[in-house]
């Protein structure tokens, strides 16, 4: 079981592998600070605000529903 900031981590790593990207890149194309995603991945942040996550779904062209849907999300696989 992952926490919610670590299933984020893991999705975002996930989705810059698929999509080839860097973390420089997604921080370009999201507007979210390199310096928060690199706190974000490498879990500094307690509590990640749904609005940067957002963003973050949106550098990588899609919505947060597309961003979610992925098995690291679902309420068995995290301890909330």
């Amino acid at each position: 079981m992952d926490n919610v900031n670590h299933a984020l981590v893991l999705r975002i790593k996930e989705l810059l592998k698929e999509k080839n990207m860097t973390r420089y890149k997604l921080a370009m194309e999201s507007g979210v600070s390199h310096s928060t995603l690199k706190n974000i991945m490498h879990e500094t942040v307690k509590d990640n605000l749904l609005s940067t996550t957002i963003l973050i779904a949106n550098g990588f062209g899609m919505s947060v529903s597309q961003f979610l849907d992925s098995p690291l999300f679902s309420e068995e696989n995290l301890k909330i």
